[in-house]
């Protein structure tokens, strides 16, 4: 069997993905945004998107984290670190929705404080 090598990882052929769509998911999964990819395998940026939006259409992904994580479950590609495969799985396995996830706080509650103290300063000058 045939394989292809993109950094730290390994993709197999004949795993239900075109060879260049297989490059696209190894890029993705080291991480790298549609424009790196496509200066790195000298194609368009369009292009690029079409191949990992092929790619994610034959493995059902909707995002690029659960394309990589779906692509190690079915063995398309291997890393070279397994920690790091473990990590990109369970991230792709998070609810966007879960409360606890959220990357950082809605500014909704600190305006309303800061209008609150403007009030109360506002009071109090003309007091």
């Amino acid at each position: 069997m045939e394989t292809i090598t993109s950094g730290a990882w390994i993709g197999h052929l004949g795993r239900g993905l075109a060879p260049r769509e297989l490059q696209c998911v190894l890029n993705v999964a080291q991480g790298f945004t549609s424009k790196e990819i496509a200066r790195l395998l000298g194609i368009t940026e369009g292009t690029v998107e079409k191949r990992v939006a092929a790619a994610m259409f034959k493995l059902e992904a909707s995002r690029r984290a659960s394309l990589v994580a779906e692509a190690l479950k079915r063995q398309i590609i291997n890393p070279l670190c397994i920690a790091l495969a473990g990590l990109i799985a369970m991230h792709s396995a998070i609810d966007i929705n879960d409360p606890m996830r959220r990357d950082r706080r809605s500014p909704e509650r600190r305006y309303a404080q800061t209008q609150v103290v403007r009030k109360a300063e506002a009071f109090e000058l003309h007091a």
